[in-house]
């Protein structure tokens, strides 16, 4: 049977509500919807002030969208939910944040939009004092492709250890934690692979974080005993031994997300094979994703 819902979750629960198969958490539908909003008023501001198309495109708007669209998908429509029941799709929803919204975010390039939506005295002194803090220098040394990498990493393998991911799977704070440190390292990670325009290493960090995720992934799938008996407790109600369960949930990390870093990993060493054959100095992708 389903482990009752965290107060957190109940319809009457002073955070959020489970209405029906939709996850009406507060903790997540604000920050989404104020990130909306943020990104429509600086993007209306913007265009209206240079016109329609110019200072963020078309395409990095369309990102955006669907980067947020994904986020929507995977954590308050009923995949979150069933999530819950089902280990198999529990996974999907990882990957999804991950594999699919943190790299749509990063191609957006969203801060343009997000700083024009705050008043511009406001806008300022914001822009000031983070050219005077050491915010800037942590945020480099953050971005850095090695770094986020291993950071990116770290943050994958940590909350797939049995007893970890268990106690997410029990307690609503370090389920959101969970999420909240797979966006963000995401978002390093997918930031300082486009961003710091080097195809090439690009490329091969993109590769390396898709041997170590298979690697987990195969472990989990090829498991022979149920290692998270909390998570796959439900399986039963789907169809699925626990066994059973665990072992796609294994193999939808092992393959499906592997193929989105091969893909990825693959353009990125096409962009870089290209530029060498050009003669062009190996310093950016041919997408459009250039530094601000």
């Amino acid at each position: 049977m389903t482990a009752p819902l965290p107060p957190s979750e109940l319809i009457c629960g002073p955070f959020g509500a489970a209405n029906g198969a939709w996850t009406l958490d507060l903790w997540i539908t604000l920050p989404l919807a104020a990130s909306l909003a943020l990104y429509g008023a600086g993007l209306t501001r913007l265009w209206r002030r240079a016109g329609a198309g110019r200072g963020i495109s078309p395409r990095r708007a369309a990102c955006y969208g669907a980067g947020w669209l994904t986020l929507l998908l995977a954590l308050v429509s009923p995949i979150h939910h069933w999530g819950r029941e089902l280990f198999t799709i529990h996974m999907i929803e990882h990957e999804l944040v991950m594999a699919v919204a943190a790299p749509l975010l990063v191609l957006a390039r969203p801060g343009a939009a997000l700083t024009w939506a705050l008043p511009r005295p406001f806008r300022l002194r914001v822009a000031a004092g983070l050219r005077r803090s050491g915010l800037r220098a942590l945020w480099g040394a953050a971005t850095r492709p090695g770094a986020a990498t291993v950071l990116h990493g770290i943050a994958i393998w940590a909350w797939h250890v049995p007893l970890l991911f268990e106690a997410a799977r029990a307690n609503v704070a370090l389920h959101r934690l969970q999420h909240i440190s797979f966006l963000l390292t995401g978002l390093l990670f997918w930031w300082a692979l486009v961003r710091r325009r080097n195809p090439g290493l690009a490329s091969a960090h993109l590769f390396a974080t898709m041997l170590h995720s298979s690697i987990l992934g195969a472990l989990i799938a090829l498991a022979p005993r149920v290692l998270y008996p909390l998570q796959t407790l439900d399986a039963i109600q789907w169809g699925l031994m626990p066994l059973q369960d665990q072992q796609l949930a294994g193999l939808i990390m092992w393959i499906p997300a592997g193929a989105i870093y091969a893909v990825a990993a693959l353009a990125f060493f096409a962009s870089w094979i290209r530029r060498a054959g050009q003669g062009t100095p190996v310093i950016g992708l041919e997408t459009g994703v250039a530094a601000p």
